[in-house]
């Protein structure tokens, strides 16, 4: 039997995470299907455990660190 993945699209704004309802900056595939979001907090929490039954998992957490371009950015 093989398992194809699809290619997973970015989270936005509308995903929130399962545990406390935060914006999700992870989403964990399960390996027994379905998948679980989760926000950067508790998603680290519970990373261990996720790595385990995980069949992959999209971190986007740079999403926190990145600066957001401004208008006038664009103007030089």
């Amino acid at each position: 039997m093989t398992t194809v993945l699809t290619p997973a699209t970015p989270l936005t704004a509308g995903d929130r995470c399962d545990r406390c309802g935060a914006q999700a900056y992870l989403r964990v595939v399960l390996v027994s299907g379905g998948e679980l979001l989760f926000c950067a907090h508790h998603g680290r929490k519970f990373q261990p455990e996720l790595k385990k039954i995980a069949a992959e998992i999209q971190d986007e957490t740079e999403k926190l660190h990145a600066t957001p371009a401004t208008a006038s950015d664009d103007e030089r």
